[in-house]
This record gives structure tokens, sequence and C-alpha cells, in this order.
């Protein structure tokens, strides 16, 4: 049978034997009993530190003071790691065009401007860590204006902030034609954004679409604004898992405009949050055209949105009508306004009103859970669009000459390494010590580097489902020790052997069953989102393990070896879970079957 993996040398010749590397080697021939090639896709994560740095930053770990040389222990180290970025003072009396830009904390740029602009043309796109700052930017200027045209478009880990911008302008113009387009986890901060200012208008044309995962905040937006206008022409489309709130947004302002034209539209559980909107405004208009339409489930919480305003009016056209169920939580909603104008055209279902003003709220069309309404609302069909085609399949197909589509196996984390165990053994690692582990890391509490740590430890700390042993593995060793505990020391690690193939259709050639095709345990492997190298390790009972050739459909030559689980037993799935979408079933009524991605893993007992 083939093994897919390539052979990293059994011996460490020629390496200096106080390297990690060379450690981890013997340590994986003393803990594993067969003499099987060892995975070089596993090996080749193991820290690259020489020996003279693993020995310099283990002697820092032990003193508690490896946080003092966190550059260059990222560097050597290859983690991942937010730049310190510099100040920036300078003014600018005259307009700039920046064509490329990247990393740049703007502090005091462009205040007391009359008249002008400047352009960022192409401001960190595709880029793969990017942290951006701007404080005190275009203050009390007059007549000024700036221009986004591409803004950090198809990068990877982005964190970018915008505090004190515009404060006290008067008039001009703030345009992001495309805001964080096709980013994985961004983490987007307005703070203080335009407050006080006088007739100033923003424009979001696209902002953040095809995003994945992270955060974007709007606090302090427009505050004590007057005739300010604020447009979203394409919030958050087509992104997935994208959290959006707004916090004292457009708070005491005066005539106010926002428009929201295609928010959140064709979302994948979009967490969608509105506190302390509008309050206290002075005929503000709030208009949402088009709102978290043809999203799959989500939630939305709109909590004092108008409170104590004056001659308000809301518009939602088309709210919520999403294919499978969320839900919508209004809480004091309009509460103390005066002369306000609520409006709903097309309502969706499955939403709470609490503490809501019935004066001058309009219901054109409320849609309730009867079966008529719900088939109406979704086709009479469960929409099966934000599951990706091929990724979950049934193991029937699992057969010579089967053609199904491929999804995007690739890896989209940003590239890291192992931290050999005598050094991350010695890290905190909870989330009862996060203020330590920020503080390691330089991680603001706001930042994208602290969401990023607390969300990987809440993963690692949850409660196992029923049935499943999981553990979070910080290095090599422990991710061994994890896997023989459960299987046994006569193991071995597979994983796909490349991407190619992916987001189209392949044939199936030869398949081999792992084990004989037996039922058996695995434990399967899955990366975590973290400075160093971290993965979610969790044992699976109950499963069939397969490999096989991947064949391009037209010349049926083989351009993959790829390796596929199939999960017999489903029973504590949830009903909504994205493989019953996709296949038409429910818990424990089919096995669902899957490919193990670029850079997962899976470990079974060794044929």
């Amino acid at each position: 049978m083939q093994v897919v993996m390539a052979v990293a040398g059994d011996s460490t010749a020629g390496e200096n034997p106080f390297t990690p590397k060379s450690h981890l080697i013997r340590y994986w021939k003393k803990q594993i009993s067969n003499d099987l090639p060892k995975p070089s896709f596993l090996l080749n994560k193991a820290s690259p530190l020489t020996a003279a740095e693993f020995a310099a930053f283990s002697k820092l770990a032990d003193r508690n003071s490896l946080s003092t040389q966190l550059h260059d222990f990222c560097a050597k180290a290859n983690l991942l790691c937010f730049p310190n970025l510099s100040l920036n003072l300078d003014k600018h009396k005259d307009n700039v065009n920046f064509t490329s830009y990247l990393n740049e904390n703007f502090t005091n740029y462009g205040g007391d401007r009359l008249g002008g602009g400047d352009s960022f043309n192409r401001y960190s796109d595709g880029d793969n860590v990017i942290v951006n700052d701007f404080r005190r930017y275009s203050r009390d200027s007059t007549g000024h204006g700036e221009t986004f045209g591409s803004y950090a478009v198809e990068s990877n880990v982005v964190d970018q902030s915008f505090n004190g911008y515009g404060t006290t302008a008067t008039g001009g113009a703030s345009d992001f034609a495309t805001y964080n387009g096709g980013v994985n986890v961004p983490n987007l901060r307005f703070a203080a954004y335009s407050d006080n200012s006088l007739g100033r208008k923003q424009s979001f044309a696209e902002y953040a679409a095809a995003a994945n995962s992270g955060d974007q905040r709007f606090t302090s937006y427009g505050k004590n604004g007057n005739g300010d206008d604020n447009e979203f022409k394409i919030y958050g489309e087509k992104s997935n898992v994208i959290g959006s709130n707004f916090v004292n947004y457009g708070e005491i302002g005066n005539g106010g405009n926002d428009t929201f034209t295609s928010y959140g539209i064709d979302t994948n559980v979009p967490q969608n949050n509105f506190k302390n909107y509008g309050s206290e405004g002075n005929a503000a208009i709030a208009t949402f055209k088009s709102y978290r339409n043809e999203s799959n489930v989500g939630d939305d919480d709109f909590e004092t949105y108008g409170k104590s305003s004056n001659a308000a009016v809301l518009d939602f056209e088309n709210y919520g009508k999403s294919f499978n169920d969320g839900s919508d939580k209004f809480t004091s909603y309009g509460e103390d306004a005066t002369g306000a104008t609520v409006d709903f055209k097309a309502y969706g279902i499955n939403n709470t009103f609490k503490e809501y003003t019935e004066q001058g709220v309009t219901f054109a069309s409320y849609i309730n859970e009867s079966s008529s309404a719900m088939a109406s609302l979704r086709g009479g069909k469960v929409n099966k669009k934000w599951v990706e085609p091929g990724k979950f399949f049934r193991e029937e197909m699992l057969r010579i000459g089967s053609v199904m589509p491929m999804p995007d196996i690739r890896d989209k984390m940003p590239k890291r390494s192992f931290l050999p165990r005598a050094i991350v053994s010695k890290l905190p690692f909870s989330t009862s010590r996060i203020s330590e582990l920020k503080k390691f890391f330089h991680a603001g509490d706001d930042s994208g580097m602290a969401t990023m740590i607390i969300d990987s430890l809440s993963e690692c700390e949850r409660a196992p489902s029923p049935g499943e042993t999981k553990r979070c593995v910080a290095s090599i060793e422990d991710m061994i020790d994890f896997s023989t505990s459960v299987l046994g020391r006569n193991v071995a690690v597979r994983t796909t052997e490349n991407t190619q193939g992916y987001n189209g259709n392949i044939m199936i050639g030869q398949v081999e069953g792992i084990n004989g095709g037996n039922v058996t345990r695995s434990v399967s492997c899955h990366q975590s989102l973290f400075p160093y190298m971290l993965y979610y390790c969790h044992a699976v009972p109950k499963v069939r393990v397969y490999e096989a050739d991947i064949l391009d459909p037209t010349s049926k030559t083989k351009i993959n070896h790829g390796v596929a689980i199939c999960h017999l037993d489903t029973s504590s799935w949830s009903t909504g879970h994205g493989a019953f979408i996709a296949l038409g079933s429910g818990p424990g009524k089919i096995e669902v079957c899957h490919w193990i991605f670029e850079n997962d893993m899976t470990w079974t007992i060794a044929d």
C-alpha cells in the first residue's frame, strides 16, 4: 500500500544533533514502533532554529524574558507576529499619492488641511500579514478628501485601525472603493471616525466582500456629526462567518444620512451587532435597502437602536430573508424616540422584539414560521449554496472512474512553524492567563492578535463533543504523544499529497482502504490560527480511511494522491451540519466522507 508521505531522512547525519529538528527525529524513533518513512510534510513544520538560537532562546524562556526579544524570536522561529509600527508624525501639507503602501502608522497626518486630497491607490494589497494604524488623520481639515482605491484586497491576516479619522473636519470626503475584499481573518476598527464633523461624506463602495472569518467594528462613528452622509454600497457580501459591530454609531448626530445598499447579502453565519446606534440623533435617516438577504443562519442583535432620537427614519427594505434560520433580536429598539418612522417592507422569520416602540412602525410583509411561508422563502428546499461542492460526499463515490467536484483544499493559514517543546512548555496557554499572552506577543486589547489568541484558546478549552477525545498540541512531540495515547505506538500519519484538482472536477483512480478498509479509529489534526503552529487534534471513532489516486477527468493522468476519511456514526452531528445540507439527510442516517485538506492530517494504526 502506498503511504502518502515523502521520505524524510531517518538519520540526522550532517545536521547538528542539538537542533530542535534533530531532537524531534530522535523522539519519533523512541515513541513510534514502526520503521515507516517519516512524514516530510510534518517534519518540515519543526522549528527552524539553529542549535545556538535554540539554546539562547531557551535561556530567555527560562528567565521569562523571551518577550523582550520578540521581533528577533519571531523572525528566526518562523512565527506569526505583528510588526511594531514606527510613528509617522509628518503632516504633509501637499497632496500625496501612494501607489503602493504597506504597514505604516500615520499619526497626525493631514491635520488642518484646506482642500486637496490624498490618494492610496494600492494599499497593502495581497500581503500576508498587514498592520496599519491611522491616528488623528485629517483632523480639523476643511474640504479635504481621501481616496483608498484598493485597500488590503486578497490579503491574509489583516489588522487595521482608523482612530480619530476626520475628527472635527468640515466637508470633504473619504472614499474606500474596494476595502478588504477577499481577506482571510480581517480585524478592522473605525474608532472616533468623523466625530464632530460637519457635512462630511464617507463612502465604502465594497467593504469586506468575500472575506473569511474575522470582525469589523465601528465605534463612536460620526458622533456629534452634523449633516454627514455615510454610504456602504456592498458590505460583507459573500463573506463567511464575519462579525460586524456598530457601537455608538451616529450618536447625537444631526441630519445624518446612512445608507446600506447591499448589507451582508449571500453571507454564511453572519454576526451583526448594532448597539447604541443613532441614539439621541436628530432627523437621521438609516436605510437598509437589502439586508442579509439569501444568507445562511447567523444572528443579528439591535440593542438600543435609535433611542431618544427625534424624527428618525429607519427603512428596512427586504430584511433577513435567509435560506436557513438565523435569529434577530431587537431590544430597546426606538425606545423613547419622538416622531420615528420604522418601515420593514419584507421581514424574515425567527425574530424577537423586546421593548419595541409601536409608534410609527410598519411591517409590509412579515413572514411567520408556517410551513407554506418557509417553503416560499426557501423555494421549497434546503439551500446548498453555502456548502462548497465536493466538500462532503458519500462513501460510494470512492470507486474507480467516479467523477466528482474537488473543493478548495488549499491551506490559507499564514506560514508558521512549531516551537520546540522545551520553549513552548514555558509559555502561558490558557484563557485564564490571557493578559500574560497578550503582553508576551505585544498584543493590544482590541487588536487582531488578541482576538486570534482568545478565539483559539477558547476552542481548545471547549468541552469535547459526545464520544470525542480532543487536545490542542503546540509541538510535534505533543502531537505524537496524543496520537499514540489513543492508537498505540504503531501509527502512521497521512495527508493529501498536493492541492491539484481543487475547485474543479476530478476522477477517482486506484482506491485502497487503510487497515484493509475496516472500521477503525483515527486522530485527525486541524490547524488553528495562533502565533506559532498549533493543531486541534481529536480522536474520531468508527471511521474508514482511504487513499485514492486523483486523476484529471479529461486526460486520465494522475495529478494528486488524496486521503479521505468517512465518518460512519453521524448521530451526534447537528441537523444543520453542512454535510446534511449538501447530501440531503440527517444525523445518524448516513455516513459522511471528506478529503484531508492541505496541511491537515489524520493518524491511524499503521498497516
